[in-house]
């Protein structure tokens, strides 16, 4: 009888056991894969769509990419830089972008989610509600970008005489995923705006989709308050071209501090952590549908 019911006593999954930090790190890495393998296995079950859409996003990007291609087609360089070091700017933030995308993209349709009440659901269950959020859709049709980028990646390295050093080699492995992480605490900061206004939808894509593409460029080439908005506001430069500067080995064209150049680590995290409060803050002062 002992036997029985201590097996009764034990947890149901291995989603519910959380022993210390670690353990719990780990149990919402266990959560996660497990809600979004669910996503892409149904997501998978129509295989000519998913390939479409596919198609269609690289379409899409490689389109804007062609722009750039145009312009040097007039211009030898664009305020002193050359094209394969532009296509490595863009292909640097379009990547962490795409990726950024597609955990976090669907962060779009959270306006709705307050609208209809569906966020209520999220807050009497036992996991973080921007966890759950974050973890409920991953549309995998948005590798399209992250493919494009790869591709122009290639080509920009190609032709590039980089000297690479550990250092180097080190700056270029961390700018994806400190680029992910400033990507997706500015989206998490814009989406906490619709606690408090539910149509907000149009101004947060003017700072994660606009933003986007202002970090594809070297910030030299925009006006004195674009820049200084990229640097210290929406900390966008910190994504492609401070720690670019460092890959390519150049100089600063605007004389701006060398630290800089190694602080994107730290902004990264800063940020994601400030995007993290600012939506604990949003969901304390969320009052349901209908309050």
């Amino acid at each position: 009888m002992d036997d029985r019911l201590a097996a009764r006593s034990r947890p149901a999954s291995r989603f519910q056991a959380v022993p210390g930090c670690f353990g719990l790190l780990r149990w919402r890495a266990a959560l996660y894969v497990h809600l979004i393998g669910a996503r892409v296995r149904a997501q998978l079950q129509y295989r000519l769509s998913f390939a479409l859409d596919l198609a269609g996003t690289c379409f899409i990007t490689f389109v804007d990419f062609l722009a750039i291609v145009v312009l040097f087609a007039h211009l030898p360089r664009l305020a002193g830089w050359s094209l394969p070091e532009v296509a490595f700017f863009y292909a640097m933030a379009t990547f962490s972008f795409g990726l950024t995308d597609l955990i976090v993209g669907h962060l779009d349709e959270f306006p709705r989610s307050i609208r209809t009440g569906a966020f209520d659901l999220f807050l009497v269950r036992p996991v973080g509600s921007l966890f759950l959020v974050v973890s409920s859709d991953l549309a995998l049709r948005r590798i399209g970008k992250m493919i494009q980028a790869t591709v122009i990646l290639l080509y920009a390295l190609g032709r590039l005489h980089i000297t690479w050093t550990p250092v180097r080699v080190a700056m270029l492995i961390t700018m994806i995923p400190t680029g992910v992480a400033i990507y997706s605490g500015v989206w998490i900061i814009a989406m906490t705006v619709t606690f408090w206004a539910v149509e907000a939808r149009e101004v947060s894509n003017s700072f994660t989709y606009g933003g986007s593409f202002l970090a594809s460029y070297p910030i030299n080439i925009f006006g004195g308050w674009t820049r200084r908005l990229l640097a210290f506001v929406i900390p966008m430069a910190f994504v492609s071209y401070f720690p670019g500067l460092v890959v390519l080995g150049r100089p600063d064209p605007l004389g701006a501090p060398v630290f800089l150049q190694y602080a994107t680590p730290v902004v990264a995290v800063a940020l994601l952590l400030l995007a993290m409060q600012m939506w604990s803050i949003g969901v304390r002062h969320y009052r349901s549908t209908g309050s």
